[in-house]
């Protein structure tokens, strides 16, 4: 499990990285989700974590100076936490996902606070590399790009290896002695995420009428399946 972890972190920060150098949208949970079950063997659980982390934060993209929550951050530890847990405990269960998404969705929250204070710190790269432009020295301003990369991954790094460790063995040693009604607690919460997304998500296209639609839609499906007792 060692490597496992050290690998995901590796992985996991790499893809961070694109939300401040790159910003081709592979940093997105819906994307990152999925690289790392596929990597842990479980691409099923990786994508079913990252459509629904994807649906919570679909506007807050970081565009220029905005940084929103660490949405990636969390995709990789939600990912990496029910994967590696269900393999040491058996199956990866929906509760047992349902309850890495909620242990990881704060850590966005945490890990964006800590990227505004690396974003501040390297406003001294930044004028550093102009200066080096006004003296036209490219290697300079390369030097300035590659540190502050360096610095962003290395934090990454640290932050994914900790938590990941934390948050896994946490799970293995209290999920299997977790009472009944918490469980089938978390079993509704695992049906109730991917409602909450799509209601964020219909906030965010704000279709007038949508809203209602969907809810008509949802009320008709809940009638059904509690009929034919589907659920």
């Amino acid at each position: 499990m060692v490597l496992k972890v050290i690998l995901i972190s590796l992985v996991g920060s790499l893809l961070c990285l694109d939300r401040v150098f790159m910003q081709t949208m592979v940093c997105r949970p819906v994307i990152i989700a999925p690289v790392i079950g596929f990597i842990l063997g479980n691409p099923y659980a990786g994508l079913i974590i990252g459509a629904m982390l994807e649906l919570f934060w679909m506007e807050r993209i970081p565009i220029g100076i905005y940084i929103p929550p660490n949405d990636s951050i969390v995709a990789v530890l939600a990912a990496s936490t029910a994967i590696l847990a269900g393999q040491a405990l058996g199956s990866v269960t929906k509760e047992l996902t349902a309850l890495s998404i909620l242990l990881a969705i704060p850590f966005g929250i945490i890990v964006k606070r800590m990227d505004v204070k690396i974003v501040e710190s390297n406003n001294l790269l930044s004028d550093q590399a102009l200066e080096a432009a006004k003296r036209l020295d490219i290697r300079a301003i390369e030097k300035k790009i590659y540190l502050g990369m360096a610095k962003l991954f290395a934090f990454y790094i640290l932050v994914l290896v900790a938590l990941q460790f934390t948050l896994i063995y946490l799970l293995i040693i209290i999920f299997p002695g977790l009472p009944s009604e918490i469980k089938s607690m978390l079993l509704m919460t695992y049906y109730f995420l991917p409602l909450l997304g799509i209601a964020v998500a219909i906030n965010t296209i704000k279709l007038r009428g949508a809203i209602p639609v969907f809810c008509g839609i949802f009320l008709v499906v809940a009638v059904a399946l509690e009929f034919f007792h589907v659920i």
